[in-house]
């Protein structure tokens, strides 16, 4: 009897959303992790085994491998934003933050978190994946910088996959040339030598290949369903061919791993096939009399929830609005978008925006991750669960987050400010995302990179310099203000220049114009509003607007 086909491949959530864009601590190498995977297990009864607790994982990064408390956390709590939860789940546990007034409290409450071990010891592994390699930063651009900057768009250049976090092929790469420390490091102890290798007699328990669907999952030919790897190692007529045992309940690890090296293929969601064969979408605008297109390409006509990817690059002297369930839950990449203003006003699963310059983007809530690489003068306004930037210069980010921001490598004049934007579905696309208005950590960042330890790293904006921002289009729902309000001392200056507004008003009342005069007067002030529309940039957004009647047509498409 023939055997079933299976295609399996490497999925894109872990590395997109959980592998952190910065080389990972030294510690978290294979000898370091294989000493965690043994350690773990004859700790089970102090909440390391099957599940590790909060408590115990910062025992050992901080007293085992000598990280920083808020370091150890932090890699903790990208794995959690991992694992899959309702937005309710979320919401609880933003709640029951902000209802502590102590890092005591705080404390106690992360004490109740615990993950799967050895799916943490996998996410831990990956964070390889962007390990600078002496080798390549000889032959390529590898070293964070600074001074790599994004230049204007070329109008002839295809988006690409250099992005580590972004590149499929890198992913199974990655995968397949590691394939072998990956099944060793969820082995049982006892099926190491005592050197923590493997030998060609050791078994993998069922729990190991159920921990190794964090990383892979696959297919049977001719169907459409997608099975997590370990319902199909498991399937019975897939036994021989992946080496599980009925009478001992294992598998062999060699032939496990041989017939993994065999159906790993492409992802068919992965960026490159949507690349490939993905559906373009066709956005047009008026730029300067003329239509333009941006080159936009998603996959989310074919693709289940957690693989919709959409890719936007060359956008230029645009504004790009669009709120449909096009972009619903999917990984959004912006690349190459120069002097453009673009609104994705709906739930995201994660963003990650690169080489952009003086552009302004106003996002819907992101579920995960929002990343910012090589930008140069972009103002980003969003709310999201996670948000970090490299190599950025002269950006200021409105941002509402329940993490603290991280400034990773290569980062000169960023700056920090409170959201300070709604629009109608704002707070419906929160809850859906699992955002919370409590905790805000906007003005907390975390500099990862030491690198970065100075005071030209980061500002927070003055309150002084702080003005809202309207998103100027319509549609139903229910949000009406800034969700959560503005701090105080933002709050304060917006009143205070309200105040001056209404004083001036007052002024020119009281000084009996007459009609002649106040042709003139307006005939001024028009000229001067004029005058600032141009020197700020405003005047392209507002002649690049679409119609309310395209909006309308778009918004639902």
């Amino acid at each position: 009897m023939e055997q079933p086909g299976v295609l399996l491949w490497v999925k894109a959530d872990p590395f997109i959303v959980g592998a952190l864009q910065t080389p990972p601590p030294s510690k978290f190498s294979l000898h370091y992790l294989r000493k965690i995977s043994s350690y773990v297990r004859t700790r089970a009864a102090e909440g390391a085994y099957p599940r590790l607790s909060w408590s115990t994982w910062r025992r050992i990064a901080c007293g085992k491998l000598q990280l920083p408390k808020e370091l150890a956390w932090l890699y903790f709590e990208i794995f959690d934003g991992l694992v899959v939860k309702t937005p309710e789940e979320r919401l609880e546990w933003s709640e029951l933050l902000s209802n502590c007034t102590s890092e005591d409290e705080i404390e106690k409450q992360r004490s109740q978190l615990s993950v799967d071990t050895l799916q943490f010891l996998l996410f831990l592994y990956i964070q390889q994946l962007n390990k600078v390699s002496l080798r390549t930063s000889l032959i390529g651009e590898e070293w964070p910088s600074p001074r790599n900057r994004a230049q204007s768009p070329d109008p002839t250049e295809k988006p690409n996959c250099h992005n580590k976090n972004w590149n499929d092929y890198g992913h199974q790469a990655f995968v397949c040339s590691h394939l072998s420390d990956l099944l060793e490091l969820l082995l049982d102890p006892e099926q190491l030598t005592a050197s923590f290798h493997s030998s060609h007699v050791s078994l993998v328990s069922p729990e190991a290949v159920v921990a190794l669907s964090f990383l892979i999952e696959g297919t049977v030919s001719g169907a459409r369903k997608i099975y997590p790897l370990h319902e199909l190692a498991l399937w019975q007529p897939l036994h021989v061919e992946s080496g599980f045992s009925k009478i001992s309940k294992t598998f062999s690890l060699y032939k496990l791993e041989a017939w993994l090296r065999t159906c790993l293929t492409e992802n068919p969601f992965g960026t490159s096939a949507c690349l490939k064969s993905g559906k373009k979408l066709a956005w047009d605008h008026q730029v300067d009399g003329t239509a333009k297109r941006a080159k936009i390409t998603c996959n989310t006509h074919v693709a289940p929830r957690r693989h919709r990817i959409v890719v936007m690059s060359q956008v230029y002297k645009q504004t790009l609005a669009k709120s449909s369930d096009t972009l619903v839950g999917a990984h959004v990449r912006i690349h190459r978008c120069n002097e453009s203003f673009i609104y994705l006003l709906s739930p995201l699963r994660s963003v990650t925006v690169e080489k952009c310059r003086n552009s302004t983007l106003v996002l819907g809530p992101v579920e995960t991750t929002l990343h910012l690489h090589s930008c140069d003068n972009v103002k980003v306004i969003a709310v999201c669960r996670r948000f970090s930037i490299s190599s950025t210069a002269g950006c200021i980010f409105h941002i509402l987050t329940p993490t603290r921001p991280l400034i990773l490598s290569g980062n000169q004049g960023a700056t920090f400010a409170p959201f300070h934007t709604h629009y109608p579905m704002l707070e419906d696309h929160m809850a859906k995302a699992g955002l919370a208005t409590v905790p805000n950590y906007w003005d907390n960042p975390m500099v990862v990179c030491r690198e970065n330890i100075d005071t030209n790293a980061f500002r927070l904006l003055p309150p002084s310099e702080f003005y809202v921002f309207i998103t100027p289009f319509e549609m139903e729902g229910d949000t009406t203000e800034i969700p959560g309000g503005l701090p105080s001392a933002y709050q304060k200056a917006l009143s205070q220049r309200e105040q001056k507004i209404q004083i001036w008003q007052k002024t020119v009342k009281e000084a009996h114009l007459t009609k002649e005069q106040r042709k003139q007067f307006q005939v001024l002030v028009e000229n001067k509003f004029y005058e600032w529309l141009v020197s700020t940039g405003h005047r392209q957004q507002l002649d690049s607007l679409v119609p309310p009647a395209v909006a309308s047509k778009q918004a639902a498409g």
